[in-house]
């Protein structure tokens, strides 16, 4: 497959990223969605980061040809089915979230390792595999469902002491 095919690849996934953004803000609350978003694009581009710089992956053919991480991935992809996890999870018990989870992480890591095989998009080096990328995958997701259900415990608190404040003035 040539240069041609992998440039259609990265657009259509940009695309289909950019409406799946504009979808997921449009269910409140906002602030948590936005919250995960940006957390997520943060903590999957220093993984990538390290793991480019250290040689287990490459992206031969790139979006922006100035960036050695995969942008779409990181800035985009990810933290796009983060949110739509998150919001999947919100109420879930812990049993649940792992069992979902799953349906997250498998496709995302399949997808990868079909575009790995198939394409000159991703390359995996120094024995990188399918399966390192699932549990990296799950790993982030877990971390930043984790950091979340913190947030909002301490929000939570925060709102419950302020209305105790209120209440005695």
């Amino acid at each position: 497959m040539g240069k041609t095919f992998e440039k259609y690849i990265l657009r259509a996934l940009f695309l289909f990223g950019i409406a799946s953004f504009i979808n997921l803000v449009r269910k409140p609350p906002v602030k948590d969605w936005l919250l995960i978003f940006f957390l997520k694009g943060y903590m999957s581009s220093i993984l990538d980061k390290v793991l480019v710089r250290e040689g287990y992956i490459t992206y031969p053919t790139k979006f922006f040809k100035k960036f050695d991480v995969s942008i779409i991935f990181d800035y985009v992809l990810f933290p796009i089915s983060c949110v739509y996890f998150n919001q999947v999870t919100e109420k879930s018990r812990l049993t649940d979230i792992f069992i979902k989870l799953f349906y997250f992480s498998v496709p995302m890591a399949l997808g990868e390792a079909w575009l790995e095989m198939n394409t000159q998009v991703i390359k995996y080096k120094k024995g990188w595999t399918p399966l390192k990328s699932f549990i990296s995958l799950s790993l982030t997701f877990l971390v930043v469902r984790g950091v979340m259900y913190l947030i909002r415990r301490l929000d939570m608190k925060q709102q419950q002491s302020s209305q105790k404040n209120n209440y005695t003035k």
